[in-house]
């Protein structure tokens, strides 16, 4: 195809949470944009679906919040941890404009991030596969090509390319993304939906052969998640799951084992974190298709809405200096410093290795890590935020 089917200031390929997230922060800057996904509008995909504090930030200064708490998400407001012989209760107290955690379906919050895209003037077309990118002259990557819903072959000019298309990115295997950093633990995850759990809040259990979680979520549902060595899961399935949960926890265990989940369990085989160099000449990575570390963090989502501000930010400020690279590195830089601490740690407990002696210290490392990206995503507004950052 030697002309292209449409021209963009950016096109992002992904519509997931950082995706939509990406595109709706650089329309309302003013920018073209046009997203794709090969997937339809409100499809739902493998996700624990928790937000930690940084997540829920960024949802109420985006003005989204008050939609996903209307579509029935439970307020999160206490988080208990279990570990060791230990039992510890957290209580989320109002700081930076949120007094409670959510943890929306990704059949609620995807939907929502895509349509206050749209409302700001991003095109997002679904069942859009891309095969691969084009370059200039140069060696710049200067647009996609794939095949619409049609079937219809199409190839998208852009100023910027950003692959947003999860852990097995095709942009970033277009690209040739380096990885600058790499994990070594993997669990094996099975999760599932139970109504009529008992919990009040987060619950988080990590035991050395066994993890397991509870996560309140939409239409009076608890999504359950165990998380194992693979040998550890087995086989995996609901009774991988049931075995699990009731070595990490058997009050958990006795819970879930008398009732069935709603529409059968989900599994996931363990994939080692990666760190990619997110950005080079007119492409960038954003979401799992950049930084992916263990589920068993229960991180991702919250991480893949503040790489979505930081590039959003990055790509701004580019079109307003006209000078990309600079800005990009930025956005590589800072996403290092924010994620290096979270990766480790989280490779650490996804290894499996610890002792119940080491445990607690580990999930200390964790919430520190977490402080401090709240603590930038709070006053991203504020340049000093980023200062030491640079």
């Amino acid at each position: 195809m030697d002309q292209p089917t449409s021209r963009h200031d950016v096109v992002v390929v992904g519509a997931r949470a950082a995706g939509a997230a990406t595109a709706m922060l650089l329309a309302r800057s003013g920018l073209d944009v046009l997203v794709v996904d090969r997937s339809r509008y409100g499809a739902d995909t493998l996700s624990t679906h928790a937000l930690m504090r940084g997540g829920v930030i960024q949802l109420h200064r985006w003005g989204l919040l008050d939609q996903v708490v209307a579509a029935g998400t439970p307020a999160v407001r206490r988080t208990r941890f279990t570990y060791a012989s230990d039992e510890v209760t957290v209580t989320i107290k109002p700081t930076h404009g949120v007094d409670a955690l959510y943890a929306p379906r990704r059949t609620v919050l995807d939907p929502i991030l895509v349509d206050a895209a749209s409302a700001a003037g991003a095109q997002v077309r679904f069942g859009t596969t891309v095969g691969g990118i084009t370059r200039d002259r140069q060696g710049r990557v200067d647009g996609v090509v794939g095949r619409d819903a049609d079937g219809q072959q199409v190839r998208h000019a852009a100023g910027l390319v950003i692959g947003a298309d999860g852990l097995f990115s095709a942009v970033a295997r277009a690209v040739d993304a380096p990885v600058e950093r790499s994990g070594t633990g993997a669990t094996s995850i099975v999760y599932g939906y139970w109504p009529d759990l008992e919990v009040d809040g987060y619950h988080w259990v990590f035991r050395r052969d066994a993890a397991a979680g509870i996560i309140p979520t939409n239409d009076g549902l608890c999504c359950v998640f165990a998380a194992a060595t693979p040998d550890g899961m087995g086989s995996g399935g609901l009774d991988g799951l049931r075995r699990v949960v009731r070595r990490a926890d058997p009050a958990v265990g006795d819970q879930v084992a008398s009732a069935s989940p709603v529409a059968g369990v989900r599994g996931f085989r363990g994939v080692p974190g990666h760190l990619r160099v997110p950005c080079g000449p007119g492409w960038a990575l954003v979401g799992d298709a950049g930084y992916w570390k263990d589920p068993i963090g229960a991180h991702g989502l919250t991480d893949a809405l503040r790489d979505a501000e930081l590039l959003a930010r990055a790509v701004i400020a580019a079109a307003a200096a006209g000078g990309e690279p600079a800005a990009l590195d930025q956005y590589h830089q800072i996403r290092n410093q924010l994620s290096v601490p979270l990766f480790d740690v989280v490779d650490a407990i996804a290894g499996m290795r610890w002792t119940d002696a080491e445990i607690p210290e580990l999930l200390l490392r964790l919430n520190s890590a977490m402080t401090d990206e709240v603590e930038l995503l709070a006053h991203l507004g504020d340049e000093r935020a980023l200062v030491g950052l640079r």
